[in-house]
């Protein structure tokens, strides 16, 4: 099949490279499934577009043949607070202080500005798609339906807020979120995070500037934007153990039922013990996930669903594993 040059331009226009579509249907001998997405990498002379689609297939579509759609690609933000620490230098250029100081809120935000320029500086070539998310190693859903993310700064609420900025291709489960979350929180403290912890940021004074994704202390915790600026009654994700057998599950507020976690160890326990971890380091209470598995189960305009309503009150401890 031939399309004239205005056809083809009006394409390329419309379906530039990197745009996200999904197939519907396929007229092909060995067409791929239905509900495929892919990226499109070119459109040829003919005006075929050439996709690498999810499953690793690199079969071209003909519009007007094949039934497709462009695939909008979703924001999701995480914060997590920033800690931001200065060694001062003295008048003879030494250090004032034998331990670097920790800046207040006010401080820290003085300094946004060039953390961020530090991060930017931080990306690597190779990261230009996709991101962090280069460096997932699972071939999963969660690497299919997340096209990447980035680390970048935020100032709100008087306080400096160090941001994953994800794009989604679609919408993640219970399980893949928490999976999102779990991949998040170990580029800011294992990967990206450590590194750039320790390449302090000179200033023109002579002082030097240290920023922290993370930190081990429990006041540490890691949100979606609605949880941290407005939050509800209920997380929108939140790790459960399941009382009548000890499974690992991931609930997701509003949704019917629960995802099984990737976490699953088949021992209770240790079940207990990472959803207290992984919940602590979301600010979720043990009521909040009772509320939660209530929720899920029970329907989520029932009383039990309330965490007001249920007796475990107390904060989750943010404990190490």
């Amino acid at each position: 099949m031939t399309f004239d040059k205005a056809r083809v331009d009006a394409l390329r226009e419309k379906y530039p490279p990197g745009t996200r579509i999904k197939l519907e249907h396929m007229e092909d001998p060995r067409p791929v499934e239905p509900g495929t997405g892919g990226t499109v990498r070119f459109i040829d002379d003919a005006g075929q577009l050439g996709v690498d689609w999810d499953n690793g297939r690199s079969l071209s579509v003909i519009p007007g043949v094949d039934s497709f759609s462009i695939q909008h690609l979703q924001s999701l933000n995480f914060y997590m607070p920033m800690t931001v620490t200065a060694e001062c230098v003295d008048e003879w250029g030494g250090y004032a202080d034998e331990e670097p100081e920790v800046l207040t809120d006010q401080e820290a935000i003085d300094y946004a500005d060039i953390i961020r320029e530090a991060l930017l500086k931080e990306r690597a070539p190779e990261e230009a798609e996709r991101g962090l998310m280069i460096y997932y190693r699972e071939n999963d859903s969660l690497n299919v339906k997340v096209q990447s993310f980035q680390f970048d700064v935020d100032v709100r609420q008087g306080k400096l807020w160090g941001v994953a900025k994800c794009v989604l291709r679609e919408p993640l489960n219970a399980s893949e979120m928490m999976d999102l979350i779990e991949a998040v929180t170990g580029q800011a403290s294992d990967g990206l995070g450590e590194g750039f912890e320790q390449r302090g940021q000179k200033l023109p004074n002579g002082d030097t500037i240290y920023a922290a994704l993370w930190n081990s202390d429990k006041s540490w915790t890691i949100q979606t934007e609605q949880e941290r600026f407005s939050p509800t009654a209920l997380p929108e994700v939140c790790m459960a153990v399941l009382p009548s057998s000890g499974e690992l599950v991931c609930i997701k507020r509003g949704e019917s039922g629960y995802e099984p976690s990737s976490r699953e160890s088949g021992n209770v326990e240790k079940n207990r013990r990472y959803a207290d971890y992984s919940n602590g380091r979301r600010g979720i209470t043990p009521a909040q996930e009772e509320a939660m598995l209530n929720g899920c189960t029970l329907g989520w305009d029932t009383p039990a669903a309330d965490p007001s309503n249920c007796e475990k009150q107390e904060a989750a401890p943010a404990m190490s594993l």
